[in-house]
């Protein structure tokens, strides 16, 4: 498997004592890892370090030239004049200097990523206008048009409706199957099960490894403390619960 992302021993933070430290885990061609952690626990900040933005205080970072970023839509703008096709061709700014007119090829390249996602009819419409749902949609197709080999997804599936969060779960197979690596940020235990691997973290990291062997009771507790509430699922499983705020896309 060819290695397109690799940290090692990963501190970083704000400027003061890290966020995050200890973290160290690969990413492989086509694979889909998650990234489970409660809030305030550093997803965001490893993302923010292996995008750039943060001094990494200890340890390495080897990223490819391009990431794609797929934030939270609650913190997108929602009061600029932009169509949902004007916000997926903003990926293009990654290898398209700013100067220079988009073409004909580029604005079809947004169309196409924009019917990936199922919102090429939606082109036009503002994107202050559309539902949360279609707005996830939208930035994941801002993503696409990066053509980056790795993308990060910060909890992609939070507040979208269920349609939406099942033609991402579609997508993100898609991507895995194209050879991308794919980072999702999520509270969602059972959908991290059906991914290639699981990185927990909680100010550190707790595990990372296949979900059958990294999901297990005490890494759970570890990674969630007070927030969850185990249960015995049979066979010496876990069905771990979650406060409701974890859910808030079903």
């Amino acid at each position: 498997m060819t290695e397109l992302l690799a940290v090692r021993n990963l501190a970083a933070g704000y400027g003061g004592p890290p966020v995050v430290t200890g973290v160290t885990f690969e990413v492989g061609e086509g694979e889909r890892i998650g990234v489970l952690g409660p809030n305030g626990g550093g997803k965001s900040t490893l993302f923010r370090a292996l995008l750039g933005e943060l001094r990494v205080a200890r340890g390495s970072v080897r990223v490819p030239p391009r990431l794609g970023l797929v934030p939270q839509t609650e913190r997108s703008r929602l009061d600029y004049p932009v169509t949902a096709l004007d916000v997926a061709l903003m990926g293009t700014l990654s290898r398209v200097p700013w100067w220079r007119p988009l073409g004909r090829r580029d604005r079809s390249f947004g169309l196409d990523a924009l019917g990936r996602v199922g919102l090429r009819d939606l082109a036009k419409e503002q994107f202050g206008e559309l539902s949360g749902g279609q707005r996830q949609r939208v930035l994941v197709a801002r993503a696409l048009v990066q053509d980056a080999p790795v993308l990060l997804l910060d909890e992609p599936f939070s507040g979208v409706d269920q349609p939406s969060a099942d033609l991402l779960e579609r997508l993100l197979d898609e991507l895995g199957d194209e050879g991308r690596g794919v980072l999702i940020a999520t509270h969602d235990l059972e959908q991290a099960r059906r991914w290639d691997r699981v990185l927990c973290l909680n100010r550190r990291q707790i595990a990372f490894g296949p979900p059958a062997e990294t999901l297990t009771r005490s890494v759970l507790e570890q990674t969630y403390g007070a927030e969850i509430v185990p249960l015995p699922a049979g066979e010496g499983g876990v069905a771990a619960v979650l406060p409701p705020h974890h859910h808030d896309h079903a």
